[in-house]
């Protein structure tokens, strides 16, 4: 049997992570927190997939299901495990934002990208703040966020340019997700040495459509940003919440709502495999 040969990037990825042995309590956190992000996916997924069935009330946003969560028997306990991983993933997208864990550049692609990990963090940090309020009963933010931040750009000068970049960089950005869900190349992510053959054909198999689903949920979030900017009206911003609602509406709309639901919690479960076996390294510093 022909002996596998590491490619360039693999060689590089196992030299960092082997240079930053003595930092593995940040990984740990990291990667507890794509496995947090991933559960708070499922949830979403799950909520939705009962709308479409009829069984549940209204298609829910990330702070919706958090909300939701907080009602159920040992919610807040959940809640604290989520948030505290959700920070540990807010830590890590800094870290990426820092330093050159993917070896990316310092080109215009490097930077959009870090700027990427960047956008995530401040996501993430203020979902995560919800879980630790609803975990306290102390209430989330409330309202619509997505429409909250949209004014505060609107009232900054050439705030409709900046809402309107935002937009198509979304759009962009689930472009790539669903091309690299299609073509395989999430898969070089991950450490398949260290998967066995089930757990490697079934990460394949739901993260390309967990992957794709999302990509059609964030999509449509970048079409409600163009319509925010070209119309200068906060009420156009919509989240996910605003994003499964337009695909229940469409013809044959609880059938789409009911499939993107189900990729949304196959996403939430390959969360936990990338978590578990994605590689984590700290750029060639």
């Amino acid at each position: 049997m022909a002996k596998h040969t590491p490619t360039k990037q693999q060689t590089k990825q196992k030299a960092s992570e082997a240079k930053d042995e003595s930092k593995p309590w940040i990984r740990r956190l990291g990667r507890f927190g794509y496995m947090s992000q991933g559960f708070v996916y499922i949830l979403i997924g799950v909520l939705a997939f009962m709308t479409a069935m009829g069984v549940g009330g209204d298609t829910e946003d990330t702070n919706g299901a958090l909300q939701t969560l907080a009602s159920m028997p040992f919610g807040e306990v959940v809640l604290w495990l989520v948030g505290i991983g959700l920070m540990g993933y807010v830590v890590w997208m800094f870290i990426r934002a820092s330093v050159d864990t993917g070896h990316f550049g310092k080109g215009i692609k490097g930077v959009f990208v870090r700027a990427g990990f960047v956008g995530s963090a401040l996501i993430y940090a203020s979902l995560a703040f919800n879980a630790f309020s609803f975990a306290t009963h102390s209430g989330g933010s409330g309202g619509n966020d997505e429409e909250t931040y949209s004014q505060i750009l609107l009232s900054q000068p050439f705030g409709q340019w900046i809402i309107g970049a935002i937009g198509i960089g979304i759009i962009v950005y689930a472009l790539y997700e669903g091309y690299k869900a299609i073509s395989g190349l999430f898969l070089k992510e991950f450490k398949k040495a260290e998967m066995n053959k089930h757990e490697w054909n079934l990460t394949r198999t739901i993260g390309r459509m967990g992957l794709v689903s999302r990509a059609i949920v964030f999509a449509l979030i970048g079409v409600f940003l163009i319509q925010t900017a070209l119309n200068a009206d906060a009420d156009d911003t919509q989240g996910m919440d605003g994003a499964l609602y337009e695909l229940s509406q469409q013809p044959y709309g609880q059938w789409l709502l009911g499939v993107v639901a189900i990729g949304l919690i196959l996403f939430g479960v390959y969360g936990y495999f990338y978590g578990r076996y994605v590689h984590m390294n700290f750029g060639r510093k």
